[in-house]
């Protein structure tokens, strides 16, 4: 992958930095695309994981149940209930970080900078997984926010403004870390600088959207001006 350049004005360090939980903080996607994957064959609707990433990362269990409606996929009324409970219940057999976390962390410690987490998960679900991480969920010291419970989903800027309003942060001096178009799209409407992790791929869907694609969490500190 070829790193984006460092556009001008971006050797400053932020004042914060925040992130998105789900495939950024905590390796959950592919455990929910691989239950997803199983629950939608079984009612009639067969995808890819390739698929499924286009049609549904970043966006919320809602959402999706309505986009596999309208594809032919025969969900019963309940269904959201039922996944959110199965999939609750996979996450907490064990979900891991994403690699680099501590140090991340560590590096913005370490230069005073603030961060928080805006994501389009539920509550319950970052407190299950980044809950088996107690260490990591202790040093967001509760700034963890839910765009489902705010009403501000993303690509809505509603969430990353909010993250930043709750820093005392401008939004001019955050930049967002997200790993799904979703999100990087509402970093965009937000005003913000946004950095997109594709740790699997080239990262041209998240270029589309203007963030600076980085292939790691260890990319960061270089990309914010903390190292060089």
């Amino acid at each position: 992958m070829n790193p984006a350049p460092i556009a001008k004005g971006h050797n400053m360090p932020p004042k914060a930095i925040l992130f998105d939980c789900d495939g950024v903080l905590v390796d959950s996607e592919a455990i929910v695309f691989d239950l997803l994957a199983t629950d939608l064959a079984g009612h009639g609707l067969h995808l890819s994981r390739a698929e499924m990433e286009q049609k549904f990362l970043g966006g919320t269990i809602g959402g999706l149940f309505t986009t596999a409606r309208g594809l032919g996929a025969k969900l019963p009324d309940d269904w959201v209930d039922v996944f959110y409970a199965r999939m609750y219940a996979r996450l907490a057999q064990g979900t891991a970080l994403i690699d680099g976390v501590v140090e991340v962390l560590d590096a913005l410690d370490a230069a005073e900078i603030s961060y928080a987490i805006g994501s389009n998960g539920s509550d319950q679900k970052m407190q299950i997984t980044l809950g088996q991480h107690p260490a990591i969920l202790a040093r967001f010291n509760g700034q963890l926010f839910s765009g489902q419970t705010l009403g501000c989903p993303k690509p809505d800027p509603g969430l990353w403004l909010h993250a930043a309003r709750a820093l005392g942060v401008s939004p001019a001096d955050c930049v967002v870390i997200d790993d799904s178009p979703t999100g990087c799209i509402g970093a965009a409407r937000a005003g913000m600088r946004c950095l997109g992790l594709a740790e699997h791929d080239d990262g041209a869907r998240l270029a589309a959207t203007g963030a600076e694609v980085i292939a790691s969490l260890r990319d960061i500190p270089a990309r914010i001006g903390l190292t060089r």
